[in-house]
């Protein structure tokens, strides 16, 4: 199976690739800037559109593009593109970031990321990054046929849908399930306590919906842990012992681990195997997964934005971090007041 391509590439996004190194292996466009989300006006959708590329090469993709584009680097331009690549790979979510970089007319930000990180985050969520990202529609503009990246990619987006299968009643809702998918890479993240909109997992889905099935149907379809009425809009999973067991079992490695730290007294030392049947029988599963799935989002939040004041330098930080501040501002601004009389 392929990873739908929700739209053909527009000229905007084929202009703005064609200014950057061209041995990339995946990019794609996510955010706000590229679909709407519910309470931006159509004037908003003009905000930075935000890029991820995976290369498989990064100290040469670097060195190309310190080359062709060397005013979107901070001051670490000065320390060539080995030790760039060495603070792209070794720290935080393993992507570097240049952020509000002119291009084409419009405002980007723009993360790099190895095509071996990438895969290693799609399959066993080590950080959830990248890999959050892709749990959400984001606009393909480059994959090439590397058959690892694609079956990753698809796995990620099972093990998104398995992961919220944990945390949701018998049945629900097609929206139920798309708002618990799109907030996993949210849950524990700092930002959202501050320097996010609070509304920002429901901006996602609402006005989405239909991306959103474009990308989890045939793997609902396919699924023989869920009944899913498409026609209705329902879903029902099954919620016995033995059903969580095999969907605790089909997680990607890292959450099982942190499962199990959660669960396991130090000193004890079972097989995963054995807490994970555990925890299927435990009516609190779901916390359980959610919990694991936070202290991964946390640990990865803040050690990428700890990295991000460095590769965007000082200026830029304050600049972006100002804006985000807005957006925050804003979108608790359109809450209606609890204290009105009605």
């Amino acid at each position: 199976m392929t990873l739908p391509a929700l739209q053909n590439t527009g000229v905007l996004y084929r202009r703005i690739l064609s200014q950057f190194p061209q041995d990339i292996s995946l990019a794609f466009a996510y955010g706000s800037g590229v679909f709407k989300q519910h309470g931006t006006t159509q004037g908003q959708m003009g905000n930075m559109v935000d890029f991820v590329f995976a290369v498989d090469d990064p100290v040469t993709w670097h060195t190309m593009n310190l080359l062709q584009n060397r005013k979107h680097y901070s001051i670490l331009k000065l320390l060539g593109p080995t030790k760039i690549s060495s603070i792209q790979n070794d720290h935080g979510a393993a992507v570097y970031y240049n952020t509000l970089v002119p291009v084409d007319g419009r405002i980007i930000k723009y993360g790099v990321i190895s095509t071996e990180s990438l895969i290693d985050d799609l399959m066993h969520w080590k950080t959830m990054y990248v890999a959050g990202r892709l749990h959400k529609p984001v606009r393909m503009l480059v994959q090439n046929e590397n058959g690892k990246l694609r079956a990753a990619l698809v796995g990620n987006l099972k093990s998104a849908v398995t992961a919220s299968f944990l945390m949701l009643p018998e049945s629900f809702t097609e929206e139920d399930l798309f708002l618990q998918i799109a907030g996993l890479s949210y849950a524990g993240d700092f930002r959202m306590v501050i320097g996010e909109d609070k509304s920002k997992v429901a901006n996602i889905v609402k006005d989405n919906i239909q991306h959103f099935r474009i990308l989890y149907s045939n793997i609902l379809q396919d699924c023989p842990q869920v009944v899913y009425k498409p026609q209705q809009g329902r879903l029902e999973v099954d919620k016995s012992p033995e059903g969580q067991f095999v969907q605790l079992m089909a997680l990607p490695r890292t959450l099982q681990q942190r499962i199990t730290r959660l669960v396991d007294p130090p000193g004890k030392n079972r097989d995963v195997e054995e807490i994970l049947l555990q925890v299927a029988q435990d009516p609190d599963c779901g916390s359980v997964v959610q919990q694991g799935i936070s202290s991964i989002v946390k640990s990865s939040s803040i050690t990428q934005s700890v990295k991000g004041i460095a590769t965007a330098g000082l200026w830029k930080t304050v600049s972006y971090s100002s804006k985000k501040l807005m957006k925050m501002w804003k979108g608790w601004r359109r809450k209606p007041s609890l204290s009105q009389p009605s």
